[in-house]
């Protein structure tokens, strides 16, 4: 029986020649921006920066005074002037039902006897007067409301303007007390109540969207200098088509 051989003839392998590589198509051309150009982008990002933060402070600063149940009062008259002038704010807290917190020298932003406009102004003193059922007895007087046999007092603030030089007419119940005030933003008033205004808004809004308008047609104009997308070939179609069923 013939021997196998030691060195067998390796098998030819048959080779082929390497596919050439499909050629990638380039891309659009990228437009060069001039230096105008770039520097349009940039201010019209930096209107549309500016407003979107100056809307969002409007919105912010009384929220946040708010969620510390304070609130942001602002200054329409003279009448504590020099200690605050028209235009500026005035943050003040809530009292509730706590009068005895109301004493003399502080300033309390309150609802006048038959006054629907809300008044800052100090507190000159504290008294207590009898409430009154609001019937009048055979005579024309006030009949006083009575607990326990005795007269139901009620706690009152004698007001004054600093800039008056007399007391408020009347006296004002405590109840009528909205806050004491707790400090003083010079013009914070006029930037709070311009925010607020229809002006104001729309200064706010406005610009940006026109920016963001602007911007969009620059970048379709953009897309027109490029020039039309290269037509796929067909390998690349038929690969979708398989990719996609």
């Amino acid at each position: 029986m013939p021997r196998p051989d030691l060195h067998p003839v390796a098998a030819t392998i048959e080779r082929r020649a390497p596919r050439p590589a499909a050629a990638t198509p380039a891309g659009p051309p990228k437009v060069r921006r001039g230096k105008r150009r770039r520097l349009l982008s940039a201010a019209l990002w930096t209107v549309i920066a500016t407003c979107a933060l100056a809307y969002a402070t409007s919105l912010a600063v009384p929220l946040w005074y708010q969620l510390h149940d304070q609130k942001l009062l602002i200054v329409t008259s003279g009448s504590m002037v020099p200690t605050f002038d028209p235009g500026d704010a005035v943050v003040t807290r809530n009292v509730g039902d706590s009068y005895e917190l109301l004493k003399p020298g502080l300033m309390v932003s309150f609802w006048p006897l038959g006054s629907t406009q809300l008044v800052t102004h100090r507190i000159v003193s504290v008294t207590n007067i009898a409430s009154t059922t609001g019937e009048v007895d055979g005579e024309g007087r006030a009949i006083k409301s009575m607990r326990d046999g005795k007269p139901v007092e009620v706690p009152y603030i004698i007001t004054k303007g600093d800039a008056n030089e007399e007391n408020d007419a009347n006296a004002t119940p405590a109840a009528n007390v909205q806050g004491i005030v707790l400090s003083v933003h010079p013009h914070w008033g006029w930037v709070l109540q311009w925010a607020e205004s229809p002006a104001g808004r729309a200064a706010m809004l406005v610009p940006p969207l026109v920016a963001l308008a602007t911007l969009e047609v620059l970048a379709v104009a953009d897309g027109r200098r490029r020039g039309p997308r290269p037509e796929r070939r067909p390998e690349e179609r038929h690969i979708d088509a398989v990719l996609h069923g």
